[in-house]
């Protein structure tokens, strides 16, 4: 009887975990597998000698540690764990017109996008990138903003209250429990 439980327990455990290997996993022509969901080139079309911006969203990709990012059109560039972005500068002598491939690799797992090269030169070589997330600022709080003694007093008396009703129903329950 005892067998029957472990089988099952086992039958079950490698259904769920065959059902819930992402779909986005598939395999490519290097026989690696390549998981586009979650990375991103912006923009996907670039001029040579401009700039572009390498985003990992970490939620949808799964990528928890740093991801190494490289092309034959830019030198390779290390988006580090805690980020979800870097810049990369596109070489000068990239081919107009020309599709390059983009190589994602985080722990293992491969993810390819395409950057296409725009024809010309871009009129300013250095485009700034796109914004990236900074942490929030905060307000002063109460602290910093002065005291309002009309306030203080209100929350003083709500307190005090409060312990009032709550010493006068203690004692009356003891009461009752008495009598």
């Amino acid at each position: 009887m005892h067998a029957i439980r472990v089988a099952s327990a086992a039958l079950l455990g490698l259904t769920a975990l065959t059902l819930s290997a992402p779909a986005a996993v598939a395999s490519d022509d290097d026989n690696h597998y390549v998981m586009s969901n979650g990375y991103d080139v912006l923009p996907s079309t670039v001029a040579a000698g401009g700039r572009v911006t390498l985003q990992v969203d970490r939620a949808t990709s799964g990528c928890r540690s740093s991801v190494t990012v490289h092309s034959g059109v830019f030198d390779t560039v290390v988006i580090p764990r805690g980020s979800s972005s870097a810049v990369a500068v596109v070489d000068r002598d990239a081919r107009a017109g020309a599709s390059y491939r983009v190589t994602f690799d985080c722990g293992g797992i491969s993810a390819v996008k395409e950057l296409t090269i725009a024809g010309g030169r871009p009129v300013d070589p250095l485009p700034l990138p796109y914004p990236v997330p900074q942490g929030v600022h905060a307000g002063e709080g109460g602290s910093v903003a002065g005291f309002d003694l009309e306030e203080v007093g209100l929350g003083a008396a709500l307190v005090a209250g409060s312990v009032g009703a709550a010493y006068r129903f203690a004692r009356r329950r003891a009461g009752e429990d008495a009598g």
